[in-house]
């Protein structure tokens, strides 16, 4: 019998065109199998097949895990304390074994022997194609509808299959089998079944490849796209840079007559693709980016990583786009938050700011509105930049001395420490309950302590746009904490 499981093991590995051992290895899973078979547990069996006699041993096997740690697994775990009992010298992550009888090959029943053996074969043949693929370095994945899988759609290329799901694909696109596909390769997950490639043709990384493809002034390290936004199938923005002053990174990624970008936009379902030229200036970056509107002003706040965009009438709607289109590719392509405005909500925005300042300034500083008003004109927006901007931009403003600048100083600093202090005493008001919260971020607390909400409850009272107003957090963030935050409220029911 071991002689025939030889020959069995050769057949077999000639014929699928695998190493021995991956066979060796199908025979030792399905004889572990049906060792299985005869304990009333999920117990841990491991066979050891000699290559060259075909004689084989069985062992059952235990993990040794941390003595804290408890049994999760009693039929293939043992404590550390209790391996060390049997084997001083055994070590965490280690098994202990214990030979037992082996099951005759004969008693395992053919088909199921078979079927283990062949799936065993038929997953390292996956493995080495799926290598072999891979090994190649390819970014985007060519080749044909092979059928629809829940939604998702199967793309092979040779004996490679990749999956493009729903979410991934072109909206206005209607693929149907034997079309010829590109899209990006995302990830490999070994774990599912038939096509581990995960594709997608929605991806920024997609159109950024592609261009790589079609302006060879990128792979020859002359070009470089710093960032891509998307909405795919409708319109995309490209933010380009050249290392090269004799080479116009629009103009070459546009190509002779728009060869290039029209190569890329065809490929895309004519999805319409804006280049803009990437700068280091936070403020020109997002001027091009909105693009084809005409900027007036703007304005930069670099703590809360927002721009204030001002436009005409005449730009308003092209700036904004449809259904807010336009601003919402620049804002990702920029990684800014950009708020589009005409000029009368400017200056009613900046009349409100300055408002603002200027009773700031007088109640904390105490004095009176043409020294605040003198403050805000020199641009300074908050007490710590009173209390704590070198000196010597305070005495460049002309109406105030040296004594009166010391004494602005000083109230500013004096003002700031009783802010602090109320402002600890405000947090330490902050519930427990709403403390061990899980999810909640304990930097958040003192946003939260300002904004009145000291409980579980008041947080689970709040809407999604106040908490994101709060905290600064994406609506997805706010509405899991809020949910968390309700779940007392449903304790124990069904």
């Amino acid at each position: 019998m071991n002689r025939e499981m030889l020959m069995l093991v050769d057949a077999i590995s000639r014929e699928k065109n695998v190493e021995r051992d991956v066979v060796f290895g199908a025979v030792e899973s399905a004889l572990a199998q049906a060792t299985k078979k005869l304990y009333q547990g999920d117990v841990d069996i491991r066979v050891a097949v000699d290559r060259d006699s075909g004689d084989y041993e069985t062992f059952r096997r235990w993990h040794v895990v941390p003595d804290e740690a408890g049994l999760q697994l009693p039929d293939q775990e043992i404590l550390l304390f209790e391996a060390k009992e049997e084997m001083p010298d055994i070590e965490l992550d280690e098994y202990i074994e214990e030979s037992v009888e082996s099951v005759p090959i004969g008693r395992i029943g053919a088909m199921a022997a078979k079927q283990v053996i062949l799936q065993k074969i038929r997953d390292a043949e996956r493995e080495m194609l799926l290598n072999d693929f891979m090994s190649r370095g390819e970014k985007i994945f060519t080749g044909t509808v092979k059928r629809l899988d829940k939604g998702d759609i199967i793309v092979e290329a040779g004996r490679v299959e990749g999956r493009l799901r729903r979410s991934e694909m072109i909206s206005k696109e209607n693929l149907r089998n034997g079309d010829r596909v590109r899209a990006m390769i995302m990830e490999v997950d070994l774990t599912l079944r038939g096509a581990p490639i995960i594709l997608s043709r929605a991806a920024p990384e997609f159109m950024i490849e592609l261009f790589r493809q079609e302006v060879p002034e990128i792979e020859q390290g002359l070009l470089e796209i710093k960032s891509c936004a998307r909405d795919p199938g409708s319109r995309a923005k490209i933010a380009v840079l050249s290392h090269d002053k004799r080479v116009d990174p629009i103009g070459t990624c546009v190509g002779v007559r728009g060869t290039r970008v029209n190569a890329v936009t065809n490929e895309l379902a004519g999805e319409r693709v804006d280049i803009v030229l990437w700068s280091e200036d936070p403020a020109q970056f997002v001027i091009g980016a909105l693009a084809p509107a005409n900027v007036s002003s703007i304005v930069v706040d670099e703590e809360k990583h927002a721009m204030d965009v001002v436009v005409d009438e005449e730009n308003l709607a092209i700036a904004i786009g449809r259904g807010g289109q336009n601003v919402r590719l620049a804002s990702e392509l920029t990684g800014w938050k950009i708020n589009i405005m005409d000029a009368n909500e400017s200056a009613q925005k900046q009349a409100t700011e300055t408002d603002a300042s200027r009773k700031l300034f007088m109640e904390k500083l105490d004095v009176d509105e043409e020294i605040a008003d003198i403050l805000i004109s020199e641009g300074f927006t908050s007490l710590e930049e009173v209390a704590y901007v070198p000196i010597s931009e305070l005495l460049e403003i002309e109406s105030f001395d040296e004594d009166t600048i010391n004494e602005l100083r000083s109230r500013a600093k004096d003002a700031l420490l009783t802010m602090e202090i109320a402002r600890e005493e405000n947090v330490e008001s902050v519930s427990q309950d709403l403390r061990d919260l899980e999810g909640l971020d304990p930097a958040l607390i003192p946003k939260l302590a300002d904004a009145g909400v000291h409980t579980r409850d008041d947080l689970a009272d709040l809407a999604v746009d106040e908490l994101t107003e709060i905290t600064g957090q994406s609506a997805d963030e706010a509405k899991n904490l809020i949910l968390k935050a309700r779940e007392h409220w449903f304790a124990g029911q069904e």
